[in-house]
């Protein structure tokens, strides 16, 4: 019933869900893509409620617009919060880069408008 959930929510005007899984990355695009993530503000907040349809299509929006971004997840234990960022990966249809304390960045290549150049696996 998840599955069916995410594919409702849209992910900007008119814009259809995606129906492929980001491709993985390598160890040196994730190593260029926190470089360039070094220096960003948290974009979303997850908090108490966890991760909701509206924050799955907050984050959609966000990274299809910059294509990488931070994540703040509030949650009270270690588990809950892995637990949230692997959720928000999978329904946002996004590349875990990184995750270090409360922060998590998230990378997807926008189908509109690439902005970031990735260096080759």
């Amino acid at each position: 019933m998840k599955a069916e959930v995410a594919s409702m929510i849209p992910y900007g005007p008119s814009r259809p869900a995606r129906n492929s899984m980001p491709a993985a990355l390598s160890n040196p695009q994730k190593r260029y893509l926190r470089g360039l993530a070094h220096d960003l503000k948290p974009v979303i907040m997850v908090g108490a409620k966890g991760v909701s349809d509206n924050v799955v299509a907050e984050t959609g929006q966000a990274i299809e617009r910059h294509e990488l971004i931070k994540v703040r997840v509030v949650a009270g234990d270690r588990g809950l919060r892995d637990e949230w960022i692997n959720g928000l990966c999978e329904r946002a249809e996004a590349s875990l880069v990184a995750r270090i304390g409360n922060i998590a960045v998230l990378y997807r290549r926008s189908q509109d408008n690439p902005l970031i150049v990735l260096p080759k696996a």
